[in-house]
């Protein structure tokens, strides 16, 4: 049987047909990507010392927080070590 250019309905056809794009640059599927990459970070704060702290806060809270660090050129990460650290410097 004779394959027309045009037909992509038979996709087995096409099988071994390279198409344009990106080629695939890593073996491993997405998912597993993700979890190589947190570890990795993982690993990489652990070696600068870095802890990792998680919390809950309102829309408007991480929203203001957002804010402030945009305008501080600044990760919301770093924004939010800054100001704990000047609150536990006034308490002591």
């Amino acid at each position: 049987m004779a394959k027309s250019e045009t037909d992509r309905t038979t996709l087995d056809l096409f099988e071994y047909e390279k198409r344009p794009g990106r080629p695939k640059t890593n073996p491993l599927p997405r998912e597993m990507q993700l979890k190589v990459n947190k570890r990795n970070q993982i690993k990489r704060d652990k070696a600068r010392g870095l802890k990792r702290v998680e919390f809950k806060v309102s829309s408007q809270l991480y929203q203001a927080l957002s804010d402030m660090a945009d305008a501080q050129n600044i990760s919301r990460s770093a924004l939010i070590e800054t100001i704990l650290q000047e609150r536990l410097a006034i308490d002591r």
